[in-house]
């Protein structure tokens, strides 16, 4: 299996983020991308840097307007006097239906949903870097069929067309299935992220090629709260293509794996000839987000089970969070998916 992923990811280091109303080291930290590759290469996988990506798959996905945001917004901001090394938005839009502001502080909150997606000057790199991995795993698999990692950090499925959020600024696994869209009518998103993919589901609401599935925690009671609820089902052409599976709160294999038995069988009668897995690993039991409860035996069944669809496949990483466990838990997820044991 190929395996993708660039040092420069790691420049992108925001020290905090605002949880709760209190000021705490960010979670999404470089550190937990090294401790992946590190478990990358002691269970024998050789890691590959990817070329600079074709820009066009990003805008494939992105809104122009968005994107020219994330590439000039730490210069504007930090000309504002008084400005912040990190920009972290103060105001956000109600419904985002009103004018489009030219001050970067309305910017800032026009496309940064929340407090979790800082942008400092280094970010931008890791996040060109991070879609970069997703682009070439998809390219792997496009000439290649069978499967490629792509160890994506900073993440992406809570990325929007032209909105971050939750640690995410380009929607890493979009880009994917927008790519293989190139080549296969019809393509499956399954993610496995403790947290509901809202930005993925956004992306492909209305459309009837792209079928989303998430399998997460209740966002009655956790991020990203305002998505990823069960009578979400689609709009429009993507009527039907749309499937939520909320999991109460620590919930553990047995229910996660029944969800996902679900989801698969929706893969299935979708008629999905390819297929990208958003993988997230902050679903374990020893998460800091302490969500789920899974284990790393069900990390390893869980990717038996995707590996059962038999599809070409781009395994693209989203969550998982410092831990002891966390990079065992991804050569667990890589051998199931493999059928090695």
């Amino acid at each position: 299996m190929q395996v993708f992923f660039s040092d420069i990811q790691l420049r992108h280091a925001p020290r905090e983020f605002l949880s709760r109303g209190q000021w705490k080291p960010c979670p999404e930290q470089p550190a937990r991308a090294t401790a992946l590759k590190a478990a990358l290469l002691s269970g024998g996988h050789q890691v590959s840097v990817p070329p600079a990506g074709d820009r066009s798959a990003i805008a494939a996905v992105h809104d122009a307007r968005y994107l020219t945001f994330l590439e000039t917004a730490h210069t504007r901001w930090r000309e504002l006097p008084g400005a912040s090394e990190t920009i972290i938005p103060n105001v956000h839009p109600n419904g985002r239906i009103g004018g489009y502001p030219q001050s970067i502080v309305g910017q800032a909150g026009f496309h940064m949903a929340d407090t979790a997606c800082p942008i400092d000057g280094d970010s931008l790199a890791s996040i060109l870097a991070s879609a970069d991995c997703a682009i070439a795993a998809a390219q792997s698999v496009l000439d290649d069929g069978g499967a490629a990692y792509a160890l994506c950090r900073p993440p992406g499925h809570h990325a929007f067309t032209d909105m971050a959020g939750g640690f995410c600024y380009l929607n890493n696994s979009a880009i994917a299935a927008q790519m293989l869209r190139g080549k296969h009518a019809k393509v499956a998103v399954v993610d496995v992220d403790l947290h509901h993919g809202n930005g993925t589901q956004g992306i492909f609401y209305e459309r009837g090629d792209v079928l989303t599935v998430s399998v997460h925690a209740d966002p009655a009671h956790f991020y990203p709260f305002f998505w990823g609820y069960a009578a979400e089902t689609g709009a429009g052409a993507g009527q039907g293509a749309n499937l939520n599976l909320p999991l109460p709160l620590g919930s553990g294999d047995d229910a996660f794996l029944a969800a996902l038995d679900q989801g698969l069988a929706k893969v299935r009668s979708f008629g999905a000839e390819a297929l990208v897995v958003a993988l997230g690993l902050d679903a374990f039991s020893g998460d800091p987000f302490a969500g789920l409860n899974v284990t790393e035996t069900g990390f390893r069944r869980i990717a038996e089970k995707l590996a059962t669809l038999k599809l070409p496949t781009v395994l693209v990483q989203e969550g998982g969070y410092l831990c002891p466990e966390l990079g065992q838990n991804l050569v667990a997820f890589l051998e199931g998916f493999s059928g090695s044991a």
